[in-house]
């Protein structure tokens, strides 16, 4: 699925100018970068980046890269599905986007990027390898690559991988790049066009980075009984932070840090379901959230005791109407059967609820518990439809129209 927005008094094509670091990224786009930090770029220069599309695959959003492209400038950059972080940059259309390295310019519509000008520039580099069924030569420099159609009728100059460089052809031309890949060069890979897209992997993050901790949260589960029961707290995995219910706002500013935002609750639409409380409400209520944006969490807090009494974990999926509202929260929510260690791998668990656990295998964990309820969150200004809620004793799945969970939220009451 394609989504695009366009403003008015954007900048021509090929008029801008962006750094090229090979290995690192280009621009204020960098390798490994989250995707919610490329959003930011763009929303600080709206008349540069005026068109933007965000492409993904809507029913399966871990199977394929999620794309932001930039047409009229020529290129786009790759995000792992599951990371969401920028794995790999790719200009495809050289002539839209003038690069500059060092103190030379390569490309936009004024410049050639011919196969004598990059090796001019660039320098010295191994032969690349010849794509006979693309017809497309491809040079590799360290975390960057360039792709030369080759015609037809000079394809033999190429098939020799120890063919004289730079390449020219018997009539005296040289070949034009037609496109450009940035990746990271840590793991000697080439990356090019086609299949070899593929091997372009996202920079290992710092061993103390606390971008997707993993937050473990660990239940009782009795099977085909609809019975969950919750443990007292969460456990963050880098930070060693133990956070419980109950906990107060200090507690929490202690171990988490200022919040990113904080916000007075809507009145729970769903109470009107509850017996236990008929009484009329007004559009506000006392409890309060904490917003851990870049944690991919909310807590709430009860308005008169000033106690957590739930979290919501956000998985900050594409095709969400809260996409890019977070980052992702890698939640492990794991049964008390597992017999490991909290420090040990519990993904491998068959007992384990990660963002990456689909709905239907919730079920076969938890068991069915029946109807949902569907949430609209304003349909006339939401493009991508209704969720809907599933709920047990202490847990609440928002599950989208492709099977995923967009939201946990967790409570003990």
């Amino acid at each position: 699925m394609q989504r695009s927005r366009r403003r008015c008094n954007g900048t021509a094509m090929g008029s801008i100018v962006l750094d090229l670091r090979p290995g690192l990224g280009i621009g204020p786009f960098s390798l490994g970068m989250p995707i919610s930090e490329a959003f930011a770029q763009i929303e600080q220069q709206p008349n540069i980046y005026d068109v933007v599309h965000v492409k993904y695959y809507d029913e399966d959003p871990l199977r394929l890269d999620i794309v932001i492209s930039f047409p009229d400038h020529g290129f786009h950059l790759r995000f792992d599905p599951w990371s969401q972080r920028l794995r790999l940059v790719e200009i495809f259309d050289v002539k839209r986007l003038q690069m500059r390295y060092a103190t030379s310019l390569v490309g936009g519509p004024s410049t050639l990027a011919t196969f004598v000008a990059i090796y001019a520039l660039f320098g010295p580099t191994y032969p690349g390898i010849y794509d006979k069924d693309r017809g497309v030569y491809t040079l590799f420099y360290p975390g960057l690559s360039f792709a030369f159609p080759i015609p037809s009728q000079y394809a033999e100059c190429c098939h020799d991988r120890e063919a004289g460089l730079p390449l020219e052809f018997p009539d005296g031309t040289t070949p034009v790049t037609c496109r450009v890949s940035i990746y990271d060069a840590s793991t000697d890979s080439k990356v090019g066009v086609g299949a070899s897209m593929v091997k372009a992997c996202v920079p290992p993050l710092p061993a103390d980075s606390l971008y997707m901790e993993e937050v473990r949260v660990k239940a009782s589960i009795f099977y085909c009984h609809l019975h969950f029961v919750l443990g007292e707290e969460l456990w963050f995995a880098v930070g060693g932070q133990h956070i419980p219910f109950g906990a107060s706002p200090q507690d929490i500013w202690t171990e988490l840090g200022r919040p990113c935002g904080i916000h007075q609750k809507q009145v729970d639409q769903m109470v009107i379901h509850s017996a236990s409380d008929p009484r009329p409400r007004t559009t506000l209520c006392g409890d309060y959230f904490y917003n851990y944006f870049t944690r991919g969490m909310d807590i709430l807090f009860d308005g008169h005791t000033h106690k957590i009494k739930k979290f919501v974990l956000h998985t900050n999926y594409p095709g969400h109407a809260d996409f890019n509202s977070y980052m992702k929260c890698n939640f492990v929510i794991h049964s008390s059967d597992f017999s490991g260690s909290l420090d040990q791998d519990v993904n491998a668990s068959k007992c384990a609820i990660t963002p990456s656990t689909r709905w239907e295998q919730v079920k076969e964990i938890l068991g069915d518990c029946g109807r949902a309820a569907i949430q609209t969150q304003g349909s006339t200004s939401n493009p991508f439809g209704s969720t809907f809620v599933y709920g047990y004793p202490h847990v609440a799945f928002e599950v989208m129209k492709n099977g995923y969970i967009a939201t946990v939220t967790l409570f003990q009451s």
